[in-house]
């Protein structure tokens, strides 16, 4: 009898051992942060860069500013929030989104506790409550129209400005080759749902709160099936999805096509006026 407990506990042990090392590495697998190391000289040279800071109980987290063409206290002008890739810095994106500063758009790079210089360990609950804390602290600068606030995902950062537009909803939605959740992609990776401890429900938060939304994706996405895109568009009605050729990590494959869907849905959604 006491031999078969024994066993029983052994097995329960192992059991409990092997979830624990699974959900430790689903968490590797979403969060890669050590993947990309951070420019010492990032953001020399970007013409108006502001660097802010959040101080928080794990340390510093930064976020980069960078104002939009024309924009002043006089004529404030539209943000984008943009979250970037899981294995991505702020530092990779002031070129590439470039055309939305001379749109007249302003941008807020936001970067996730632990990648780059800011402190901390990734996690849902950490990347939420910081984007709020830095919605709320630059939608109150003169030079930003708080109506006019457009949050901008890509992959991973689907999932942070959904988490983020669940508490502050946006004007609009761009999500760039993003998933319906972590847990229908954990799916995929036979990893049962209920150990992914960070699900980033997009599909929950879209059909929720119905913004105006638009979806970019790679129709040869290897790593988020195109599957995902289309069940996004059809939870929320009248969104617009833009199937493109290419996969994942080469998405867009036309920068000039790619702007002219972002500029036309801007206008329609209100947030350009010119």
């Amino acid at each position: 009898m006491r031999r078969g407990l024994r066993r029983a506990v052994t097995a329960l042990c192992l059991v409990a051992g092997a979830l624990l090392v699974i959900t430790l590495l689903a968490r590797c697998m979403l969060f890669p942060r050590g993947m990309v190391k951070p420019d010492p000289r990032a953001g020399e040279g970007i013409a108006g860069l502001e660097r802010l800071w959040l101080e928080t109980e794990a340390g510093r987290v930064e976020a980069w500013f960078l104002p939009g063409g024309g924009v002043s206290r006089a004529a404030p002008g539209p943000l984008v929030i943009f979250a970037h890739g899981n294995a991505e810095l702020i530092d990779l994106w002031p070129e590439l989104l470039e055309p939305y500063r001379k749109l007249g758009v302003s941008v807020l790079l936001p970067e996730y506790r632990g990648y780059g210089r800011s402190a901390g360990s990734p996690s849902q609950r950490a990347i939420a409550e910081d984007l709020v804390r830095f919605h709320d602290l630059v939608v109150a600068r003169p030079e930003v129209d708080r109506a006019r606030v457009v949050l901008h995902g890509r992959s991973l950062g689907g999932g942070a400005v959904c988490a983020l537009a669940s508490a502050r909803p946006p004007r609009a939605l761009i999500l760039q080759s993003t998933f319906t959740s972590v847990r229908a992609m954990a799916r995929r990776f036979l990893v049962p749902g209920f150990l992914v401890r960070d699900p980033f429900d997009n599909l929950e938060v879209v059909s929720r709160i119905r913004p105006r939304l638009l979806i970019l994706h790679g129709e040869h996405d290897e790593l988020i099936p195109f599957r995902h895109a289309e069940a996004l568009r059809g939870a929320v009605p009248g969104s617009r999805l833009v199937p493109l050729r290419c996969g994942h990590n080469d998405c867009p494959p036309d920068e000039a096509a790619f702007w002219r869907e972002l500029t036309s849905f801007l206008r329609e959604a209100g947030v350009l006026r010119r």
